[in-house]
């Protein structure tokens, strides 16, 4: 009994890189799972984010490197309320009005109505954009660089709603 249980451990944190896409997995050499932390709404929680950059060891998320955030949901959430609360977040770090109205759009496509245990992927591609996955399946791209640094600025920026989540996201991993 001790030793399957502790197969299934070293499978389980073997594998941390599986819980990525395959197309994500393969669009890299290298990922490292960075940090992770769990959102909540009034003691609600609402999804398990994980951050994880890919490159060299050296390779942070300030040095501008490919990075993924996966959320790992929690609850059922429509998909017009995941439009609404990126556009409202993107607003608030200072999206215009003329870019949140061509981007709220490709929020629509790219994001689906997410059901408790499913897993949205977002690929931060530096100074070309973003590409989203669900269930480990692309729903597509939002070419706009500046869409994926606002986008991922709700996690990552500074003045993120949840300086716990982005704290515990950017916490450097124990080498």
């Amino acid at each position: 009994m001790k030793t399957s249980l502790m197969a299934l451990l070293l499978w389980a944190c073997s594998g941390l890189a599986q819980a990525l896409p395959d197309a994500v997995r393969q669009s890299e050499a290298t990922w490292r799972q960075w940090g992770s932390g769990e959102m909540s709404w009034l003691g609600f929680p609402i999804y398990r984010a994980t951050l994880w950059v890919a490159g060299a060891p050296t390779t942070t998320p300030a040095t501008g490197a490919t990075s993924a955030l996966q959320l790992d949901y929690l609850r059922d959430i429509p998909r017009e309320r995941l439009v609404q609360t990126s556009v409202d977040e993107m607003r608030r770090l200072g999206a215009s009005e003329a870019q949140l109205q061509r981007w709220e759009p490709e929020l629509r496509r790219v994001f689906p109505e997410v059901k408790e245990g499913d897993s949205i992927v977002g690929v931060h591609y530096p100074g070309r954009g973003a590409a989203f996955y669900h269930r480990g399946r692309a729903t597509g791209e939002v070419v706009d660089a500046e869409f994926a640094r606002l986008f991922f600025g709700i996690w990552l920026d500074p003045r993120s709603r949840s300086p716990s989540l982005r704290a515990a996201l950017l916490k450097r991993p124990e080498s």
